[in-house]
């Protein structure tokens, strides 16, 4: 790590600079560093910058911040990946509002040759369990390098990890706080032993709370990361489809598991079916065939 990174991480700290405005300060300036070391002359001619967001950009508190979450990164063992490094994962740079910088601690592959997100329901039925279970284990038999990314919350997004890791694939939690803490805290051990394979991962600097709107905002990690987003259960609404919107927003795979018309968690799989936002699965077969993964199994004769 270098100094350059606490312009970077002081560049998401700059109040009322969101990251397509970020993505325009670079993009006018071509680095973080210089949209501290600018002139204000220079900065006005930015078109989008006014003296608001001036004012904001040159106040003092923002690189001492930035210097202190830099200090607790390198204490912690957590990687800073800047939207312009060569690192960056490759599927979440290509999204318009993916977050300029993000801090991630394990050792996953966030470039790995196949990701999915699996999403669904905090509170899963026995059959939602079943489906995520059977999937992933079917899956890592084709695909033992498949990387699972979801929330680490309660119902679907948990079970999902913890059969990723039954299975021995690798898995990354996208969180809405900082990583100081796990929320919720009894998912604690699950996300030690993601470290172990996998990882965690989050665009909130320390001290950061797991508040409401964070939950909505992490969707777009979740979603851009990976090639699909598959939908296990849901209700009529939810932050899995939340995230299975995104996810359709930025042209990429949705598909989803069907249930029974009586099924209040089945109403938002069933929707996005019909709505023909995401394609119909039953199995991790139906997956691979979809996504044309059943290509790879195959070598051609010599």
């Amino acid at each position: 790590m270098t100094d350059k990174q606490i312009y970077q991480i002081g560049l998401t700290m700059i109040n009322g600079v969101g990251d397509i405005l970020a993505r325009h300060l670079l993009e006018a300036l071509g680095d973080a560093e210089a949209v501290f070391t600018e002139k204000r002359q220079s900065l006005e001619k930015i078109s989008g910058i006014g003296d608001s967001i001036i004012a904001e950009i040159k106040r003092a508190d923002v690189l001492l911040r930035a210097e202190k979450e830099l200090a607790f990164a390198q204490k912690n063992g957590i990687s800073i990946y800047f939207l312009k490094d060569m690192n960056y994962p490759e599927r979440l740079r290509e999204c318009p509002d993916a977050p300029v910088l993000f801090y991630f601690k394990g050792n996953a592959d966030l470039n790995a040759a196949h990701i999915i997100s699996v999403v669904g329901t905090r509170r899963a039925s026995a059959y939602g369990q079943e489906v995520t279970e059977r999937l992933l284990r079917d899956l890592s038999v084709s695909f033992p390098d498949l990387l699972v990314v979801s929330g680490l919350a309660y119902g679907i997004d948990i079970c999902a990890h913890r059969n990723a890791l039954k299975n021995q694939l690798p898995t990354v939690g996208v969180l809405a706080h900082g990583l100081d803490r796990i929320y919720p805290p009894v998912h604690r051990s699950t996300a030690v032993e993601m470290l172990e394979r996998g990882g965690l991962l989050t665009d909130f600097p320390s001290g950061t709370n797991p508040d409401r709107q964070n939950f909505i905002r992490r969707n777009r990690i979740v979603a851009g990361l990976a090639d699909a987003t598959i939908v296990i259960e849901s209700a009529e609404k939810g932050g899995s489809l939340i995230t299975a919107d995104i996810a359709f927003s930025y042209g990429r795979d949705v598909y989803a598991f069907p249930g029974r018309v009586t099924d209040i968690n089945s109403k938002g799989c069933n929707g996005l079916i019909r709505q023909n936002k995401g394609g119909l699965i039953t199995c991790a077969d139906d997956l691979i065939m979809a996504m044309r993964w059943d290509c790879l199994l195959y070598t051609s004769p010599s």
